[in-house]
């Protein structure tokens, strides 16, 4: 989904065009003074453009709430969460296999990944429980 304003955009177009324009006739002295004033509009197009879309997320999420639905990609399935954690998971992996070798050979290294497979594990399928079964804020009276 493009996001921009098709607007705002030509109107960036426009004011780069006449920057341009301005720096041809007034020459090599000013360009500097010219970049900061396109940049600084650029700068404000983009904080309008950002500040929108948040204004825009947070509503969604408070009628998700009020509606009493979890938004999409929020909570433990989040896909940010679930990407940080498989990454962190193995930045620390290379320290560790290092330990386990130098402190147990090839059979501390299989332990090792047995252990890092297994949390990773643990952390995605957190959350989803079997067919049938219901988590504690789920039953009727709590």
């Amino acid at each position: 989904m493009d996001s921009r304003d098709p607007a705002r955009t030509d109107e960036l177009k426009n004011e780069l065009d006449a920057t341009l324009h301005v720096r041809r006739e007034l020459g090599a002295e000013y360009e500097s003074a010219l970049i900061e004033s396109f940049l600084g509009k650029v700068e404000q197009s983009l904080e309008t453009t950002i500040d929108r879309q948040v204004r825009r997320r947070t509503a969604e999420q408070q009628v998700a709430t009020a509606r009493g639905v979890r938004p999409p990609g929020s909570g433990p399935e989040g896909f940010g969460e679930r990407y940080g954690f498989g990454i962190i998971s193995l930045l620390l992996a290379i320290p560790l296999s290092a330990i386990a070798v130098t402190q147990a050979d090839l059979e501390g290294l299989i332990v090792a990944w047995i252990g890092i497979v297994g949390v990773n594990f643990v952390h995605a399928t957190r959350g989803r429980l079997p067919l049938g079964t219901k988590r504690a804020d789920d039953r009727d009276g709590f």
